[in-house]
Parts: C-alpha cells; structure tokens; sequence
C-alpha cells in the first residue's frame, strides 16, 4: 500500500514538489562512534499533523494568557505564507482593543555587556513584584543558511521557569536592527495575553537601533567597562537614541571602575539631546549577577513613564510609532511587488549581469528597472 504524503500546512494550494513531511526513525547504534550494530532505518513514519485552530482559538486561548496558544499565535504571524497572512491580521484584529497596556522597553548593549543575564535578573525583579514579564528575543540569523540558534532561553534559565514569564527567541531573518519583522505584532499578542511589561533583546550594538527605538516606549543601552576606544565610533549613534545608559558586571573588584565608566558618560551625555523630550538620560551601575541597581534602575523607567504620561509625549510617541509601522508596512509590501513582478524577474538577471560587467552603470539599471514596473499592465483593473 503506497504511503500517504501530505504536504506542510503552510503550502499554497496546488503548490507543486515535494515536501519532508515525514519521519525516519533514527539507528540504535553503529553511528558517530556510538558501539552497537545498526539496524538500519526504519520505514518512514508519517508526521500526525497538530490540529489547525481557528481564529476564534487563537483569540480565546491568548485573551486566557495560555502561553502554548500565545506561541503558535506568534508562529501564525511569523510566517510568510500566504495562507496565513489572512487569519493572523484576523486574529491581531479582534485582539487590538486589549492592546497597549504594557510598558516596551527595548534593550541593547555591545557583544560580552551580559544582555541575556541582565533581562533574566531585571525580569525575576519584576515577576517577584507582581509584573507579568514577556521577553522578545532576537537572536541573529545566518547569512548564508538563514538559520538561527535560537538559544536565549538557554541563559535565561531561572525566568524561563517562571509562570509569570513568557520568552520568545525569534530569528532576525536579516532585518535591519536585528529585529525580526513581526516584532511589533507580537508585542501586540504579548499585550493582549496580558504582560504588563515587554523587553526586546536586540543582537547588538551597530545594527541600526532605530528599528528598536521605533517600537518601544524606554530604550536602553547596556554597556560594560573597560572596553576601551575602540566602541567610541558606535557608542555616540546609540547614545542618542537611549533614555537610560547601564554600566553592567559593576561587583567584585570591577565594581570602582564600573562606577568611574559611569561617571564619564553621565559628563557625556550633558552634550547629547536626550532622545525624549523633558527627560534627562541617566548613567546608572549595576549587577545582573547579584542584582544590586536593578530596582534602582526600574525605579528610573517607572520615573520615565509617569513624567511622559503626563506630559503627553508617551501617548504621542506610540502615534507616531504606529504610524511609522503603516508606512515600514507599505515600504515592505512595496518591494514585494516590486520584485515578484513577471517583468523585473524577467529583466534583472540581464541587468545585474551588464552591471557586473562593467557594460551599464547602477543608475542607468535602476532607471529601467523603475520604467519598466512602471509600463506594466494594470493588471486586476477593469
């Protein structure tokens, strides 16, 4: 009897090919060192496919905060199949009106400043005082095989336990700022699950932080001491944009030098325009291994979001943010079309090939291109 192979549910329709939808059990032995004799594979198993939900469960199981439904919500709107994009900005619709009652808080730092620790310490600060904590994690993806790691929770040992915690790793895909695309809808989902506080790791200092300081309402720079000259060039670009700038691992014997490196940005912050109107970015000290500044720190975001509050540049930053989302949106959609044109897929190989040659310079193929998707037919025009 020939054995069934379903496709995976994200495939379109009609899609032609064939997908690794099924499951070979593994040798018991004679493999990679292992001793024993193998057996051999054992004839493929079919995958029992988990069962679809609709959006009415999506919505029901994240407006009851059940973490399991929150991740396959956060899945739905991660992926790029098309078949999904309906149901998820279905599911984010029904969804909006409990949305925006969190604190965002975007957390970046040079590579070693201990950023997976200090969200894990900042994190069971909050959990033990009563917060639900959602933590967005970024982990970098590969530039050659699209692959991520993936293992934030990893270090987060301790919070990933906690019932009041829901961490999320996602890959960045290659975004600028290495947030990953669907960022700012799953905060939303975060939100409605009822997280009062959401944090997202970024992979690092360098990557376009403005993506980050675009979507979060307090924005942190994690820093480390004696890292020496050679940050400079990217600690000013990132300073600007931060409303509170944190000198980690400031215990032991580096406790006096974390305090001095936090004596020389606070005198240099004085010559930066803070990046929120009416507050005047701190430089603060502490520990994420035996905690000492992290209440002191949360105190400076509770401090940031009252003086905001009531000044009204909290409520019209996140207008300006989610009008800056509609407008990343229709960027995005627009080099979709772009690319996925009969026409520019037809021409550019031809056009790529005469630039690499040294035959027709950059501009002259940008201008066919462009004159090109512009002489297209109108099509799904009556």
């Amino acid at each position: 009897m020939k054995k069934e192979r379903r496709k995976p549910d994200w495939a379109e329709p009609g899609l032609p090919g064939t997908f690794a939808s099924s499951v070979v059990k593994g040798v018991e032995g004679g493999h990679d060192g292992v001793p024993g004799s193998s057996s051999g594979p054992a004839p493929d198993t079919p995958v029992s496919r988990r069962r679809g939900l609709t959006a009415d469960d999506y919505v029901r199981g994240v407006r009851e905060g059940d973490r399991t439904i929150l991740a396959r919500a956060i899945t739905l709107i991660e992926s790029n199949a098309l078949s999904h994009a309906a149901l998820a900005q279905e599911v984010l619709t029904e969804l909006l009106p409990l949305t925006g009652n969190s604190v965002r808080i975007g957390i970046t730092g040079v590579p070693g400043a201990g950023k997976s620790t200090f969200i894990e310490a900042i994190g069971l600060h909050l959990t033990h005082s009563g917060h639900r904590v959602a933590v967005l994690a970024v982990d970098p993806s590969s530039s050659l095989t699209r692959g991520s790691v993936l293992g934030d929770k990893t270090r987060m040992e301790k919070l990933a336990r906690d019932s009041h915690c829901f961490i999320r790793p996602s890959p960045s895909g290659g975004t600028l700022g290495g947030v990953a695309r669907k960022t700012r809808e799953s905060m939303l989902l975060c939100e409605a699950a009822g997280y009062d506080v959401v944090i997202v790791e970024t992979v690092g200092v360098g990557q376009s932080e403005i993506t980050v300081r675009s979507m979060v309402d307090f924005f942190l720079l994690l820093l480390l001491t004696g890292a020496g000259d050679e940050l400079q060039g990217i600690k000013k670009g990132v300073m600007e944009l931060a409303d509170a700038v944190v000198i980690n691992k400031a215990d032991g014997e580096n406790k006096l030098r974390a305090e001095a490196t936090r004596a020389e940005f606070a005198h240099a912050l004085h010559f930066l325009t803070p990046p929120t109107q009416g507050w005047t970015t701190p430089a603060l000290t502490c520990s994420a291994i035996t905690g000492e500044g992290i209440a002191r720190l949360w105190e400076s975001v509770i401090a940031f979001c009252d003086q905001t509050r009531t000044s009204g540049v909290f409520l019209d930053r996140r207008r300006a943010q989610m009008l800056e989302w509609v407008h990343s949106m229709v960027d995005e959609h627009l080099h979709t079309l772009f690319y996925a044109d009969p026409a520019i897929v037809e021409l550019l190989p031809r056009l790529e090939h005469e630039v690499t040659q040294g035959t027709l310079t950059a501009a002259s193929a940008v201008r066919k291109l462009i004159s090109t998707f512009e002489q297209r037919p109108q099509r799904n025009q009556k």
